[in-house]
């Protein structure tokens, strides 16, 4: 791909919206559980995070059914920590206030995973990169990922410190977010040749896309979606934010979408523009 089809390398992701029913049961998972902080609330729209970083945004939305998992949408919201420290506290956390929420663990070379589901059912991961000095490559350079068993109670063991559970204060960022949809070849069209993210990985059935060398910044799969099409309203993913450096990079993406003649709305500031099953994205500059 050249340089002019691709993507910033210092794009990021930023906060994940998500529609909620509950808006009291949701909030006391990501704040009181996950130990987000409530940065501010924008009318009905409640922002979490750590510090000036924003993380999820809670929005009250009546009379919408739950997310059919069988349909395109979230699959997580991949919430990335600056120590392993942060990361086990905030696992234990989850583990003594909400136990059956969790799903699963796994270390993935580049990572180690933590896996649960909300109140309302949305999946979310809590994990921590190793050094990407650190991460086996392949002939082309791009990261290995795997998925191989990891010690939950060893993990603990080793990196709880009393203070991270009772005053978080590492970093909580939004390193990925993971999407379902309806197939894999028209996911790379558009996430690999309209956004011009990389491809990283393509499994068949999931495929991993990201700038700048990470590991993946957006995954897609249709282990539950195989065929899913447009989706329909419903609780769950409203908006999720990709954040580019400068206001040059977002001038040559808005030529990407026009030459792609994809349907954007655009303030000058931010665009917006929905991926092939409706999921909306909202690209900004950062700072």
């Amino acid at each position: 791909m050249s340089e002019q089809n691709r993507i910033a390398a210092g794009t990021t992701m930023g906060p994940v919206e998500l529609h909620v029913e509950d808006l009291d049961r949701m909030l006391a998972y990501y704040r009181d559980v996950l130990a987000l902080e409530q940065i501010r609330v924008d009318g009905a729209r409640h922002v979490l995070g750590r510090g000036d970083v924003e993380t999820v945004v809670l929005t009250p939305t009546r009379g919408l059914p739950r997310f059919d998992r069988r349909g395109a949408g979230l699959f997580h919201t991949a919430v990335l920590f600056d120590s392993r420290e942060g990361l086990a506290a905030a696992v234990l956390r989850v583990a003594q206030a909400a136990p059956g929420s969790y799903t699963g663990a796994a270390d993935h070379l580049v990572s180690e995973a933590f896996y649960f589901d909300d109140p309302e059912g949305n999946g979310v991961e809590l994990y921590f990169d190793r050094p990407r000095e650190a991460w086996r490559r392949d002939a082309a350079g791009r990261p290995l990922m795997g998925t191989e068993h990891i010690d939950v109670d060893g993990f603990l063991t080793t990196h709880l410190v009393e203070s991270e559970v009772a005053v978080p204060a590492a970093a909580a960022s939004v390193g990925h977010v993971h999407l379902q949809v309806g197939d894999i070849p028209t996911a790379k069209d558009f996430y690999v040749g309209t956004l011009g993210f990389d491809e990283v990985l393509d499994m068949g059935s999931a495929l991993f896309v990201s700038a700048g060398g990470y590991h993946h910044h957006i995954g897609l799969n249709t282990w539950n979606s195989r065929g899913a099409g447009p989706r329909a309203a419903s609780l769950g993913l409203g908006t999720m934010d990709i954040v580019l450096p400068t206001a040059e990079d977002l001038g040559a993406l808005r030529e990407r979408l026009a030459h792609r003649r994809a349907a954007v709305a655009d303030d000058g500031r931010t665009v917006t523009v929905d991926d092939p099953w409706g999921s909306k994205i909202r690209i900004t500059v950062g700072g």
